[in-house]
């Protein structure tokens, strides 16, 4: 219900900032049109305008307001000094100028920092609903969800019939990076290649997970020691290798995945989320 009201408040802001920027851009398009004569000075304030919006975008808003106000401050000496230095009636397009940047400004910056917030509500939206469902859409695998409720189930297993077991982590090498460079259909192609090479590399009684989709990120529980997963996460890293070199959608690209093996220590680990973890770790020392 929270989440709801603020998804509907960030909504309402963006909609708002939106309308107000549209109808201060419809206010300068009327101000050009009823002051012709002042069409170099209108034009080179409406620059200074976009360069006043796209700093506060680029930079932040505190940087933006400092410029505007900076801006103002001059066209403000600007004025004093044509009234009483040189005894000119102030323009009307000087007037007009000195508010409209910041306004422009602030409106702009309203709309987009909504339109990001929605953003991010509606990727952990998507986030939490994978996390609490039993399948992923995408890659047709269990999620975490799943994984913490099998991997109780051997964990009882191991305690009661001191059966080994062992958890493989997978990632892709330098995902942050391929995927600035890499196009969606490419990264679903990616995705997609990894999932199934799991599937396919494992024993059937071994079962693959998706356990992050933002930084995609797959799990494998097995019933056999460290040195046996070993063996098991080499098989998914030759195969995912042969894969990605015959895709023609990745053929281009140097491909390789991280994997991390942690057995389960009664001493150290108290639950499946250790577990998890440590496998998790271990992918920071696959070099």
């Amino acid at each position: 219900m929270k989440n709801n009201r603020q998804t509907n408040n960030a909504s309402l802001m963006a909609d708002a900032c939106l309308l107000a920027f549209l109808g201060l851009i419809a206010i300068t398009a009327i101000f050009f049109g009823a002051t012709p004569s002042n069409l170099l000075l209108n034009t080179l304030y409406l620059g200074i305008s976009v360069a006043l919006v796209m700093t506060t975008y680029f930079f932040s808003l505190t940087t933006g307001l400092t410029l505007n106000l900076v801006f103002m401050f001059i066209q403000g000496l600007v004025m004093v000094y044509l009234n009483l230095v040189q005894h000119h009636t102030v323009k009307l397009a000087l007037v007009f100028w000195l508010v409209m940047p910041l306004l422009l400004s602030l409106s702009f910056y309203g709309m987009t920092t909504m339109q990001r917030r929605l953003q991010q509500q509606n990727q952990q939206l998507t986030t939490d609903m994978v996390e609490r469902g039993a399948f992923d859409a995408q890659t047709n695998l269990r999620t975490t969800v799943s994984y913490i409720e099998d991997a109780n189930v051997y964990l009882e297993t191991h305690t009661r019939f001191k059966i080994p077991v062992t958890t493989i982590i997978i990632r892709v090498r330098y995902y942050s990076e391929l995927e600035r460079m890499m196009g969606d259909e490419q990264m679903d192609a990616l995705i997609r290649l990894v999932s199934d090479t799991i599937v396919q590399s494992t024993r059937d009684n071994d079962i693959g997970y998706i356990l992050d989709t933002v930084t995609p990120t797959w799990g494998t529980l097995m019933f056999t020691d460290a040195a046996g997963a070993r063996i098991a996460a080499q098989r998914i890293r030759d195969n995912f290798t042969k894969a990605a070199n015959s895709a023609k959608t990745l053929e281009m690209m140097e491909l390789s995945l991280v994997i991390g093996v942690a057995e389960f220590d009664d001493n150290t680990m108290h639950n499946p989320y250790d577990m998890m973890n440590a496998g998790i770790k271990e992918t920071e020392y696959d070099v």
